[in-house]
């Protein structure tokens, strides 16, 4: 597995190296949301992530073992992209992110609503979402 060149010794600034950009996170959130991805699933996403940009994000994911990649059961033409274990704890990471733009950001109504059950028991809610994320790899 290849890891990314560190700028630093500083962990954040070596974390950021790895999945730091807003593409990288957009691709983990998802992963976490859908589960199991393809690359066209990526490309319909709202924020509209350019081929290029798409495909190197993807793959420096996958050499720092964030992501995995599987043959797709249905089409030989297509891959699979799915959290390793390392990325799936990343997901308190993520959280921790929607909280922050829950708290300084508007946001639609379905997604408050989820960040406000997240907020009665995020420990309860993290570990269940780590369970199931689980079940995919």
């Amino acid at each position: 597995m290849a890891t990314t060149k560190k700028r630093s010794e500083c962990p954040i600034s070596c974390s950021l190296d790895v999945w730091g950009d807003k593409w990288s996170l957009l691709i983990i959130r998802d992963l976490m949301i859908l589960k199991q991805c393809t690359y066209g699933d990526f490309l319909k996403s709202d924020e509209k992530i350019a081929t290029n940009i798409l495909a190197a994000r993807l793959l420096m994911l996958e050499e720092n073992g964030i992501i995995s990649k599987s043959n797709h059961p249905d089409s030989k033409a297509k891959v699979l992209y799915k959290l390793t274990l390392k990325g799936i704890d990343l997901l308190p990471l993520m959280i921790e992110i929607n909280l922050w733009a829950d708290k300084y950001s508007i946001l639609p109504a379905d997604r408050k609503s989820i960040l406000e059950e997240i907020k009665k028991d995020k420990e309860g809610f993290i570990k269940n979402a780590k369970s199931e994320l689980k079940k995919v790899i």
